[in-house]
């Protein structure tokens, strides 16, 4: 039963993969609304219906790559050692994320890329950013138990990593994005490390 079930969820998760970079891919090429649900199924190789399964909309496929590293930077930040601090912690996490992932990420640039140009995807992505802050904070408290401190240290951290993304991809890609965003981690001042 068990193997039936990690066969079933392996299956799901390919399927989820299968729509999400269809839906990036397409959006790429003819521009996010020169593109339809129906066009991102077709694309996958599944119904109308098995994309609703999944997500609410073209959107929402798009974003999903990011939603995923959101939930990958927070499980590292619990995984953590205790001993380390909350700010010691997020950057670790943020240098675990990135070494796992293939760098230059060229369909993170290109997600990124076409955020910049679609103001319905921002406006998603800023919605997912809130809830990261909140995800953040619900871990940081457990290492800093001052929610005021936990939930500034959440933001802060968020708005670096924005600035170094910006940064990274203004210059092109020039620097390496790891190397960079650690800099400007190493630059805040945070109280208590």
């Amino acid at each position: 039963m068990e193997t039936l079930t990690t066969r079933r969820e392996h299956k799901k998760a390919v399927t989820r993969r299968a729509l999400a970079n269809a839906a990036l891919r397409l959006a790429m090429e003819h521009g996010l609304d020169g593109v339809t649900v129906e066009d991102i199924a077709d694309a996958a190789g599944v119904s109308r219906r098995t994309f609703s399964n999944y997500f609410t909309s073209k959107e929402d496929a798009v974003l999903d790559a990011d939603r995923q590293r959101m939930r990958a930077l927070v499980t590292l930040v619990q995984a953590r050692p205790e001993r380390e601090s909350a700010w010691q912690a997020l950057r670790a996490s943020t240098a675990d994320l990135y070494r796992d992932r293939p760098l230059p990420d060229v369909e993170w640039m290109a997600q990124l890329r076409l955020l910049r140009r679609h103001p319905s995807l921002l406006a998603r992505q800023a919605g997912d950013q809130v809830a990261l802050e909140r995800d953040l904070t619900a871990v940081l408290v457990l290492r800093e138990p001052d929610e005021e401190v936990a939930r500034l240290m959440a933001a802060t951290f968020l708005a670096t990593i924005r600035t170094g993304i910006a940064l990274w991809l203004e210059g092109a890609g020039k620097q390496q994005l790891p190397g960079l965003v650690d800099r400007l981690l190493g630059r805040v001042v945070v109280q208590g490390t």
